[in-house]
């Protein structure tokens, strides 16, 4: 009798994962081809910050050592483009933010003309840097042909020579410009997430507009406040062509940013080893800032 119920016990089969398809060979090209695009060039550009190695005269070669980090550090363009990239960041990032914000509360209301009002809101995101520049330089702030100087003029007033007069406020508000829509975006849709119901317990409680604001709408923005303010920052320390088509980097170095630099010590000073090592100090410092910025963006997420 034992060994009847013994054998009629039925026994889980088991699982046999010897016979399931590997992934890998699915996965190894794309892998490798990532891979090849990513460490390819940081390991070049490793291996020429520790060269000599100049495109216009080809006697100048040989291992350099740490010569081009240490000529890097002490020379004080590196110094001012530092300052100029941490001034043109921050900049953005508070206007943006701010102003997003604000924008993003306003749009949230319903007005005649909403539709539109958002498309022309969220345009300028969608032109080209290059584009942008252009049109800034030529029809804008031109002091001759630009709408300020017109404008200026028909107020009795001298026109600014912006890009000479103030350099880095000109690229501040063509970056600005360029960057405001996709805050506007981003927070637009964290206001609309935001619960109507507890907005109108505040309105029957007696909370006025600013109170709402301060203690109901901006705390329920800080999460997506730090995920404009991640993704700007990382797009913005490698700001360039607004600065190359207006100001060159000028007046002599007033907006020369870390990018700008790298630039110019490898296509206009023709030095690719000392530019190889601006690229690898602008690596580590952008790898850093993110960084931080990640694990703000998660701590604000698991609250």
């Amino acid at each position: 009798m034992s060994s009847a119920s013994a054998t009629s016990v039925a026994v889980p089969p088991r699982s046999d994962t010897s016979r399931t398809p590997s992934m890998m060979p699915l996965l190894a090209p794309a892998v490798g081809v990532l891979l090849i695009w990513s460490i390819v060039p940081l390991v070049m550009t490793v291996w020429f910050s520790f060269k000599n190695y100049n495109l216009m005269d080809p006697t100048v070669s040989g291992w350099a050592g740490i010569d081009n980090y240490s000529y890097l550090i002490t020379d004080p363009d590196f110094w001012v483009s530092l300052l100029n990239t941490l001034v043109l960041v921050g900049s953005v990032l508070v206007i943006t933010v701010v102003g997003g914000t604000l924008l993003a509360v306003l749009f949230d209301q319903n007005f005649p003309g909403q539709g539109v009002a958002r498309l022309l809101a969220i345009a300028p995101f969608f032109v080209m840097p290059t584009v942008a520049a252009l049109i800034w330089k030529n029809l804008m702030m031109h002091p001759i042909y630009g709408v300020l100087g017109s404008v200026a003029r028909g107020l009795g007033m001298t026109p600014i020579d912006w890009f000479a007069d103030y350099p880095m406020v000109s690229v501040i508000i063509i970056v600005s410009w360029e960057w405001l829509p996709f805050a506007l975006l981003i927070l637009l849709t964290a206001v609309q997430s935001l619960d109507r119901e507890q907005l109108e317990a505040a309105r029957m409680d007696g909370a006025g507009a600013f109170a709402q604001f301060f203690y109901i709408t901006l705390p329920h923005l800080r999460r997506a406040i730090s995920v404009v303010v991640m993704i700007e920052t990382i797009f913005l320390l490698t700001i360039f062509a607004e600065i190359f088509v207006t100001t060159a980097g000028g007046p002599g170095n007033a907006t020369t940013n870390l990018a700008f630099l790298i630039y110019a010590r490898a296509l206009l000073q023709f030095d690719v080893g000392g530019a190889s090592a601006g690229g690898i100090v602008a690596i580590l410092l952008a790898n850093i800032v993110a960084f931080f910025l990640v694990r703000s963006v998660a701590r604000n997420l698991e609250v």
